[in-house]
């Protein structure tokens, strides 16, 4: 197991070539978000731009479409059809999809679950999108609960999972709350290895694993237990998946990256820190 140190910004932020264009760094489509949960996406979309990428683009059901839209000018939102997503909206999804290619090429990811729901017309239409796709792509929160269905659909993509311990338990069924580390470390290794995919299991220390190798995360603080700071964990692996670094490298990185964007904004707010705050300290952590 690799202790992940700040060292590793180095690998995934290489200065910038005066000449750059948009896109150059990347474009992330961000998919979640539903009547109830409608901030998943804007936060995930908001750590990518501090993460660096150069353009977010957002799909989310009606309501959520609407409050995304007015939560900051620098997002560019799409409103599914209806109250939640399902397979009438995936045509317009894969158009979105499609042409985020044609102008960001290779540099471009898709980061998707946060809100989404549990229907099961949501969860096949999650499956359905997914075994579509060849892009990069993080799927986090109810896109794990999707994938659990039909582990196919990601096997040997180039994708990174984001479950928490219980949402890695529906993955699995393996219980790891009582593990010690390197049994954890060993599970989460053999699991990846096994879905083909990178696995990012978050915790007080997050294990992040290929399959191959195994990389442990110290960064954070118990003030992260507030709601969305999994989503801004998600959007910040989409950036980097978009701006071109490999699932591995990504994930290990957006890992410490978060964690120590936490850190920085408890010292700050204390208990009272919001995914909002974690999401400015960004910056910060990658200067």
């Amino acid at each position: 197991m690799t202790k992940i140190t700040k060292d590793i910004l180095k690998k995934v932020y290489p200065p910038r070539k005066l000449g750059s264009r948009k896109y150059d760094h990347g474009l992330l489509l961000v998919v979640g978000g539903g009547e109830f949960y409608t901030g998943s996406p804007a936060l995930a979309a908001m750590a990518a731009f501090r993460a660096g990428v150069d353009m977010v683009q957002v799909a989310a059901p009606q309501r959520a479409a609407d409050v995304i839209a007015g939560f900051s000018p620098n997002l560019a939102v799409l409103p599914f059809q209806g109250k939640r997503f399902d397979e009438e909206d995936l045509s317009t999804l894969m158009k979105m999809t499609q042409a985020a290619k044609v102008v960001a090429k290779e540099k471009t990811a898709v980061v998707i679950g946060g809100g989404l729901g549990r229907s099961e017309k949501t969860k096949q239409t999650i499956l359905d999108y997914l075994r579509d796709i060849s892009i990069k792509s993080v799927i986090d929160a109810d896109g794990v609960h999707a994938v659990a269905a039909d582990t196919a659909v990601i096997s040997d993509k180039p994708c990174i999972l984001t479950p928490h311990a219980f949402e890695f338990y529906v993955l699995t069924k393996q219980r790891v709350d009582d593990m010690g580390l390197e049994e954890k470390a060993g599970v989460v290794r053999t699991v990846a290895g096994r879905l083909g995919c990178v696995i990012v299991l978050k915790g007080q220390k997050d294990i992040i694993s290929d399959g191959k190798d195994v990389a442990i995360n110290t960064t954070g603080s118990p003030a992260l237990t507030v709601g969305g700071t999994g989503d801004t964990l998600a959007g910040i692996a989409g950036a980097l998946l978009a701006m071109g670094v490999e699932p591995f490298l990504a994930a290990c990185s957006a890992a410490f990256i978060n964690g120590k964007a936490g850190e920085l904004a408890e010292r700050k707010f204390g208990v009272g820190l919001l995914a909002t705050d974690l999401i400015e300290a960004i910056p910060e952590v990658i200067k």
